[in-house]
């Protein structure tokens, strides 16, 4: 559950780790200082109030005289106390309401005039927003004494939770702009990597940020040189194959094209034909498509010329209309890929549906025949090099079984893959996703 709670990205996190430290060492800093500082000036200036007042009390009931304005405009004078008396008045059994902001000030006052004035008395910190007012009652009516809030409030607590909030504040600024900078070359790393996935390695980063992350950018950057290399190698290695394999083929094409016909030469030129057929195919699945460069193809475009090429062929084909999208493919690659997956469908079929849209960044393109389907256990297993599931070695049956594998490479080599299913027309659905 803690997991599920925490932030999922490094940027989160990083923060979180930042901002509970502090809003802890706030918080403690907060509560401690209320505990031993704020509390008890309050208490000290409240004290202070109520001992004007007591003061007050005394000297009215040693001197009984009704006329008390001298002494009230000392006290207001000195004191920065308003006093005034309400002869014969009596304090109402039910005191002011507390409110939740004055909570703390009227517990305080509540608990120090208890202590210092033993007479009944009602505070009243709502009646005002800047004074407050403390009714007394005498023996002989009731005594009132208002000052200022300020009087009764150190400004210190606020300067404190200002100066406190704002620093955090003003520190988590900082660091988000710090963390966000080093986030960004990891970021850059993993668009890279997300591209040479994908096989386009024109894509480039200059390593930057921590030593740590400078670090892991120089091992990827080493890490793609290496395998571009072994991809070069790989391809000289396969041109060459290529050649010296072609020679003998072309020399027995020759050797057969000067014999007489008959019923062996024949067969025989049969099996040139199939051997040639199949070490092209081999070829072509081996090679890949590792030369060609990335590109921004218009993808509707692109389908309507292979539709319009296997309709060249004989197929009874359809192209569903969809949206305009443009994608950063290998034209040809991507064209062999779809080229396979369609020819495959109308060798099975006979008729043909091809549609594409655009899915949360994915481009999907599905292709659905009204065949026999392949059942779902051999699904995974058709695209499998040379694995076919008509069991006969003819290739004008069943093909050489590299097709569907030439597909599904072209695909992956795209950061994509592609998934076989159930199609609407009652045969098989092939769909190819690529991240667009």
């Amino acid at each position: 559950m803690l997991k599920r709670l925490l932030p999922r990205t490094l940027f989160g996190r990083a923060l979180l780790i930042m901002v509970l430290p502090v809003a802890l060492a706030q918080a403690i800093a907060s509560y401690v200082f209320y505990e031993a500082h704020w509390e008890d000036v309050s208490r000290r200036l409240a004290l202070g109030f109520a001992g004007d007042v007591a003061v007050m009390i005394e000297i009215m009931s040693d001197r009984p005289d009704p006329d008390h304005r001298r002494l009230f405009a000392l006290a207001h004078q000195y004191q920065a106390t308003d006093f005034a008396w309400a002869p014969g008045a009596i304090l109402p059994n039910q005191p002011p309401a507390f409110q939740l902001r004055n909570v703390i000030l009227d517990r305080i006052l509540d608990k120090v005039f208890r202590a210092v004035v033993v007479k009944p008395f009602h505070v009243d910190t709502i009646s005002s927003d800047d004074r407050v007012t403390v009714r007394v009652q005498l023996a002989h009516g009731v005594l009132s004494a208002e000052t200022t809030r300020k009087r009764l409030a150190s400004s210190t607590t606020v300067l404190f939770l200002v100066w406190m909030v704002g620093a955090g504040l003003l520190l988590l600024a900082i660091g988000i702009v710090f963390l966000r900078n080093q986030m960004k070359p990891i970021r850059r790393l993993a668009s890279v990597a997300e591209a040479f996935g994908r096989g386009d390695a024109a894509v480039t980063i200059k390593p930057a940020g921590a030593a740590e992350v400078r670090q892991a950018t120089q091992a990827f950057l080493t890490m793609r040189e290496r395998i571009q290399r072994m991809i070069e190698q790989r391809t000289e290695m396969l041109a060459g194959v290529s050649h010296d394999l072609r020679t003998p083929v072309t020399r027995m094409k020759l050797a057969l094209a000067m014999l007489e016909g008959g019923a062996e030469v024949d067969a025989l030129r049969s099996d040139v034909r199939e051997m040639e057929t199949m070490i092209e195919g081999y070829l072509a699945f081996a090679r890949g498509q590792d030369a060609e460069a990335m590109s921004e193809v218009e993808v509707r475009g692109l389908l309507e010329e292979i539709v319009a090429q296997a309709e060249r062929q004989g197929a009874a084909i359809e192209l569903a209309p969809g949206p305009e999208l443009y994608a950063r493919l290998r034209p040809h690659a991507m064209r062999r890929c779809l080229m396979n997956l369609v020819d495959n469908a109308g060798r099975y079929g006979k008729k043909v549906e091809v549609a594409f849209a655009r899915r949360n960044g994915t481009l999907a393109v599905t292709i659905d025949d009204d065949g026999p389907g392949i059942p779902p256990d051999k699904r995974e297993e058709v695209f499998r090099p040379f694995y076919r599931l008509e069991t006969s070695r003819n290739a004008d049956t069943g093909g050489i079984g590299l097709g569907l594998s030439i597909a599904r490479d072209v695909a992956r080599t795209h950061g994509g893959d592609i998934v076989l299913g159930n199609a609407p027309l009652g045969g098989l659905r092939a769909e190819l996703r690529i991240p667009i």
